[in-house]
């Protein structure tokens, strides 16, 4: 069971990541980090939990129990910060179209 912490972006942006994508006008909302069933805190950018396997790893430890999606962040994991992730949410973003100009006519065609 996922236990959700306080939010950590700066106006759906993560600024301390300087390849990280621009969440606004998406329709996706940034979430907060959680705690996940091992007691590691996922999506605050520490990477990095007293608890986790990785700073506890032995002989003994299946790699095979940090997979899965406990352990990714729905918008906080350094996935977003590739081209084509950062392509997905620009995607999803509407036109930027100024005050006198129609998204997607020109307008101005043959008037010149």
């Amino acid at each position: 069971m996922k236990k959700k912490l306080n939010k950590i972006s700066i106006d759906d942006t993560m600024p301390h990541q300087i390849n990280s994508p621009d969440f606004k006008d998406t329709n996706m909302e940034m979430e907060p980090p959680f705690v996940n069933d091992y007691g590691v805190v996922i999506g605050d950018s520490q990477y990095s939990s007293d608890q986790s396997p990785l700073e506890q790893w032995s002989d003994e430890i299946d790699p095979a129990i940090m997979s899965g999606e406990e352990w990714i962040h729905p918008t906080n994991d350094i996935g977003w910060n590739t081209r084509e992730n950062r392509e997905l949410i620009e995607n999803k973003k509407k036109p930027n179209a100024s005050p006198f100009m129609h998204p997607t006519k020109d307008v101005s065609h043959g008037k010149d």
